[in-house]
């Protein structure tokens, strides 16, 4: 029996300290793999559902402002690029607080469209379905931030303000022809130009 205890042990192991994190690594977003299998697996220990975090974060500063999207109306133009600062056609992560409570939030992806000199202009992105029938949204598909692969959806009606120095880098880039949709549909509804 204990020779059969030393071999699983010496297998489990190898399995954690070698192969997972050789596997973890050729994923594209390996940081937001190791964290959700940490939060899962705290969860399973508390014996508690997976619940998203609610509690602001310490540390980085938070997304907390959010104005009507027309009263934001920009130029907007299609300009990622992979320099460390976040541009617009990128989708950014950040912790982004509730509206109806501001001691609460959720770290989610932003779409940048816009920025006054160190704050981002971001538009949030959802994976709810429900938004699909809701006007003040509009569907972008699937992309590499969303770790699950589910359709997103990205709102429109109300800007963020996200402080450059509150995000994570470990987004995407939203192919150009799916940013010109949202940009159509910020000139058509919410004078952007």
């Amino acid at each position: 029996m204990a020779s059969q205890w030393k071999a699983f042990q010496k297998f489990a192991e190898n399995l954690v300290f070698n192969e997972a994190p050789k596997l973890i690594r050729q994923l594209p977003t390996p940081e937001r793999v190791i964290q959700h299998g940490l939060k899962i697996g705290m969860d399973a220990l508390a014996g508690s559902a997976a619940q998203p975090p609610t509690a602001l974060p310490g540390g980085r500063p938070v997304t907390s402002a959010s104005v009507p999207t027309a009263q934001r109306a920009r130029r907007i133009a299609y300009a990622p690029d992979l320099d460390g600062r976040a541009d617009p056609g990128e989708i950014v992560w950040t912790w982004v607080v509730y509206e109806d409570d501001p001691t609460r939030g959720k770290d989610r992806p932003v779409l940048v469209v816009g920025r006054d000199h160190r704050t981002l202009l971001g538009l949030m992105l959802s994976s709810r379905d429900h938004h699909a029938d809701d006007a003040d949204w509009i569907g972008i598909g699937t992309g590499s931030w969303d770790y699950d692969g589910r359709p997103s959806w990205v709102r429109l009606d109300r800007v963020l303000d996200v402080p450059e120095d509150g995000i994570r880098r470990e987004g995407a880039i939203l192919d150009r022809v799916r940013f010109d949709v949202v940009a159509a549909r910020l000139r058509a509804g919410y004078s952007w130009s």
